[in-house]
């Protein structure tokens, strides 16, 4: 075999300042950056007059500091107009080394409006001073492509899903179930956004593909993002770069995870009950936990052929206790987002819904690449409280009645999929 030396990791000079010839003088000497200022990771016109930049910046600078935002339009007509910008920090304290930011620019009018095109500029400074700052352009735009119609209804979808950072070590069996479920229960004017942090395999891949090629799914790659630590994966700055990135591309924007199914009771459709809450910017909706390990009493044979949804069937009764919530918000009244609700809106928020829409969670599905079903409960634990890992249980099926015609839309739509391993 050929040698090949190692890579040589990259290596960065800083000059030495002179020593002073005071003794007593002493000297601070700094060696290379800990935190960038701001990391973009996009730009997008918010409306005619608005713009937001989403990105990433050192926490300890907003914490303790602070450092503000300038905007700036350089047209190609050779004008320009400037805007202060209005910063916010969605991410609840959650951040790491870095902080979330979306920063707002506001013009009073705007300012391409001749649609000769231009670049927003943004200044951004480390502190008070307006001495210090870098300054980058976020966004261009070019000559005859502002649309102001696109900002209107209708727009290209009745509802957009944006997910979190997607990581681990996924099933793709679990991704398939729940694509094939939620493509069928938002319907045909929807459309779904993955953010791919390490989990999207290749086997995850392909289940979503023939999803991609139907045009129902975009798939972002997104693992440079592990260059920054922030929380979590990042979630908070992903779904804020989603927000705004598809602000008018829906009537509703979903924010869930991938091993939460949305669901309808009483008979209501999801028309239904996005007309009656019309009124209000968002609402949260409440969570259904679903038990990871217990099957009924039947044929593991049989079990093995079943999808996930389709034979967990034992949810947690318990009540009174606080339980995480995810929401929808109608996106162009939403100026960051986080990822349980917004706290930068315009409108009311509603979260009494659990009669209209609630969700059910099957949490330590979603990595599980072997067998669901490894305990199983007597036939009696239909029609009584089971107490399993010393909580409450009660027989659910509402999923598992969904399942065929899950199934057989899947086969209509997109052809007939490889058997669950």
């Amino acid at each position: 075999m050929p040698y090949k030396p190692n890579p040589v990791a990259k290596k960065y000079n800083t000059a030495t300042p002179p020593k002073p010839k005071d003794p007593n003088k002493r000297v601070f000497e700094s060696y290379g950056n800990a935190a960038a200022l701001f990391v973009q990771m996009g730009a997008y016109r918010g409306g005619p007059r608005t713009f937001a930049v989403v990105g990433l910046a050192s926490k300890p600078i907003h914490v303790y500091g602070k450092p503000w935002f300038k905007c700036e339009w350089i047209s190609n007509n050779g004008s320009s107009y400037r805007a202060k910008a209005y910063k916010m920090l969605p991410d609840w304290g959650y951040g790491r080394v870095y902080t979330v930011v979306v920063v707002n620019c506001t013009f009073p009018f705007n300012p391409n409006q001749d649609n000769n095109g231009g670049k927003l500029m943004v200044n951004a400074y480390y502190g008070e001073s307006q001495r210090k700052y870098e300054k980058f352009m976020a966004l261009e735009e070019s000559s005859g492509s502002y649309n102001e119609s696109k900002f209107n209804p209708p727009y290209q979808y009745e509802y957009l899903y944006c997910g979190s950072s997607l990581y681990g070590n996924l099933s793709a069996d679990r991704i398939r179930e729940w694509m094939a479920y939620h493509a069928w229960f938002f319907g045909p004017s929807s459309h779904f956004v993955f953010h791919d942090a390490g989990g999207v395999s290749p086997e995850v891949m392909a289940v979503l593909e023939p999803w991609v090629k139907a045009g129902r799914v975009t798939v972002q790659d997104i693992r440079d993002q592990a260059d920054y630590d922030g929380y979590y994966y990042n979630q908070f700055l992903v779904v804020n770069d989603c927000l705004h990135r598809y602000r008018y591309a829906a009537n509703w924007t979903f924010f869930f995870d991938v091993d939460e199914y949305i669901y309808l009771p009483n008979g209501n459709t999801l028309e239904s009950v996005l007309n009656e809450f019309s009124g209000y910017t968002q609402f949260t909706i409440q969570q259904n936990p679903m038990s990871s390990m217990p099957c009924l009493t039947g044929s593991s044979q049989e079990y093995s052929r079943q999808w996930g949804f389709e034979k967990l069937l034992f949810r947690e009764s318990r009540t009174k206790i606080r339980r995480d919530r995810k929401y929808a918000i109608q996106a162009k009244n939403a100026f960051a987002t986080g990822v349980h609700m917004s706290e930068n809106i315009v409108g009311k928020s509603l979260h009494k819904t659990e009669t209209k829409i609630h969700y059910y969670h099957y949490h330590n599905t979603i990595t599980q690449h072997q067998e669901l079903c490894r305990e199983y409960l007597p036939s009696t634990a239909v029609k009584q409280v089971t107490w399993f890992n010393k909580l409450p249980y009660v027989y659910d099926n509402n999923m598992k009645k969904l399942a065929n015609t899950i199934k057989l839309f899947e086969l209509q739509t997109i052809g007939k999929q490889p058997e669950p391993h």
